[in-house]
């Protein structure tokens, strides 16, 4: 187990290089929580899900996945692309004219591992609940996983979806908040206090639980205690506490990182930080 772990944090380490080059090279893109979000991607890809070769729209016969805060696409591209979905070289055109690899991930382009647009926030677990709906009129027993920021939950769509899960049994879903406490004009205590958020979800209905998201053991710990959660007649909802930037000590813990990109030096100075354990594109 202690060899699986180190591989996926090797892999995370490149992914969060990955990061701060596509942000640093465009001047645009949002790293904060994109860092503070890696080691829940890594795992999830490449160890919780069980995931088909190739790539089609329909995710029959395979667990799928639906970002919702779709403003942190750069550690989703990365991951997506460490995976195999597509050529790793393809995130040099992070947000560049006529990219796939568009700000907020979009599907007229046809990218391998993106099946919604997302990036208005709140439709994230709309859409998820309707995938898994589809899963059980399908007669397939895998798994959709969606993630949310806690920001998000400022957006009432969340809260209709929030008791339509457990009102029609769906119990094939697990739902991810990242709960870093930052969102881009502050702290979310300051902008809209979210309260005490996991008695709230469990009000609504769900099987709520919580997670270091952070340390590699306690994702693969957390993500393997919400499947087992799955199948018991409620949605799975995983508060994952995270702490934004995290990998580079300047970005960590403040929303001024939340969607600024890196100058030259600064660049240098997280890079300086990050193993390169994979290559960089």
């Amino acid at each position: 187990m202690s060899e699986d772990i180190t591989k996926l944090e090797n892999v995370a380490s490149q992914v969060r290089r990955d990061i701060v080059r596509m942000v640093h090279a465009c001047q645009s893109g949002h790293p904060g929580g994109s860092l503070g979000c890696t080691e829940f991607f890594v795992a999830l890809y490449f160890s919780a899900m069980e995931r088909k070769a190739g790539f089609d729209m329909d995710g029959i016969g395979e667990d799928i996945f639906f970002l919702s805060n779709g403003h942190i696409s750069p550690v989703f591209y990365s991951t997506l692309a460490r995976a195999g979905y597509f050529d790793v070289s393809e995130l040099a055109t992070f947000r560049k004219i006529n990219s796939r690899l568009q700000g907020h991930p979009t599907t007229h382009e046809g990218l391998p591992g993106i099946r919604i647009a997302s990036g208005s926030l709140g439709q994230g677990p709309s859409v998820a609940i309707g995938a898994a709906r589809a899963k059980k009129l399908n007669n397939d027993d895998h798994l959709v996983y969606v993630l949310m920021g806690d920001g998000e939950q400022q957006e009432g769509q969340i809260w209709e979806a929030a008791m339509y899960a457990p009102a029609n049994k769906i119990d094939n879903l697990i739902a991810t908040i990242d709960y870093n406490g930052q969102q881009i004009d502050g702290s979310t205590e300051q902008v809209l206090s979210l309260g005490n958020l996991g008695a709230k979800w469990e009000a609504f209905g769900w099987d709520v639980m919580e997670m270091n998201g952070n340390i590699m053991s306690d994702v693969l710990a957390g993500l393997a205690e919400a499947k087992s959660r799955t199948g018991k007649g409620k949605p799975v909802m995983i508060l994952m506490k995270t702490e934004m930037g995290n990998g580079v000590d300047f970005m960590m813990g403040s929303h001024k990182w939340h969607g600024v990109a890196p100058n030259d030096e600064q660049l240098a100075a997280a890079l300086a930080q990050l193993e390169e354990t994979l290559g960089d594109y």
